[in-house]
């Protein structure tokens, strides 16, 4: 058996610990896989995406985040921009696995290294926001500040309750926002909207069916867009989400596109994958099949997101 060489980049912080308790049992199980795995603990933010940088400049094999969507957009961040790109292996011990749900790879920790250890791949799009990367999801608008407000300590200690709890202050300043959306298949769209969406995947913030259409590799976007709506609207549009019959609401508009660029005269902060992503203007490129992921060879059904 051909040994290979892996780098485990991991946040020792997420899942409440889980993954620093788990650690020797991790390494153990992919060193009987054939897999001579060397790690990185993140320290700091920005950490993973010079490590994952640093280790496809070295040759490792392979490179493997383990964490929540925090941890895995940083290690993307430092694949993506490489002319040469390891795969990747994804180990979902945080609080939000949308993108590691979206791909059918399991949370239990003994299953998903099973498939790392497989070693069957499947190519995935990346989307690009101006210089930064992201897999999941990308975001605009007052509602999707919220994630990446939720303090770290407090998602360790309470986990996903931290969302609601930051969810329902959300609820209470819900504003529009004026935006210019310009794309080739919709022209130009110039208005006030609650938010916009950039969906890779239909698995967004536990919303299963918030972009039922979304095929991690098919080179295009499933671009979600509320139009400016009250409280009480806003909530039975949520509802409707819940349900995926949400694109039957005059408030909702619904595209697929490669490229879409944003504007905006007000200040908009940007949410890619979770976190922080900078500010408006920016202009979202598709970037077909440009990763490689381990995923469960039976499993090509889920893959392909139903």
């Amino acid at each position: 058996m051909e040994i290979k060489r892996a780098r485990l980049i991991y946040n020792p912080t997420s899942g409440r610990e889980e993954m620093k308790r788990r650690l020797p049992d991790i390494l153990q199980k992919l060193e009987r896989g054939g897999i001579e795995t060397s790690c990185h603990a993140t320290e700091s933010e920005g950490d993973a995406t010079i490590a994952a940088a640093e280790a496809a400049d070295r040759g490792f094999d392979m490179i493997i985040a383990a964490g929540g969507d925090g941890t895995l957009y940083e290690v993307i961040n430092g694949l993506a921009q490489k002319e040469s790109r390891p795969p990747l292996g994804i180990l979902p011990l945080g609080t939000t696995n949308d993108f590691a749900r979206a791909l059918g790879i399991p949370k239990h920790w003994e299953y998903a290294c099973d498939l790392i250890t497989q070693q069957y791949t499947r190519p995935i799009d990346v989307g690009q926001a101006n210089s930064r990367y992201f897999i999941n999801i990308a975001g605009g608008g007052s509602l999707t500040e919220l994630t990446y407000e939720v303090p770290s300590k407090l998602k360790t200690m309470i986990g996903q309750l931290a969302y609601y709890m930051k969810g329902l202050e959300k609820m209470t300043r819900l504003r529009p926002t004026e935006l210019i959306l310009k794309a080739e298949e919709i022209g130009e769209l110039h208005e006030e909207f609650m938010m916009f969406l950039i969906c890779n995947s239909n698995s967004v913030g536990g919303f299963e069916k918030l972009a039922q259409e979304a095929i991690l590799d098919d080179g295009l976007f499933d671009v979600v867009v509320l139009r400016k709506c009250n409280l009480p609207e806003f909530i039975r549009i949520a509802t409707m989400a819940l349900r995926g019959e949400h694109f039957n609401d005059p408030h909702v508009i619904h595209f697929q596109t490669r490229q879409l660029s944003v504007t905006t005269p007000d200040y908009v902060q940007l949410n890619l994958d979770g976190e922080y992503g900078g500010t408006l203007p920016c202009t979202f490129t598709n970037l077909p099949r440009h990763l490689n992921i381990f995923v469960d060879e039976a499993g090509e059904s889920t893959y392909k997101l139903r």
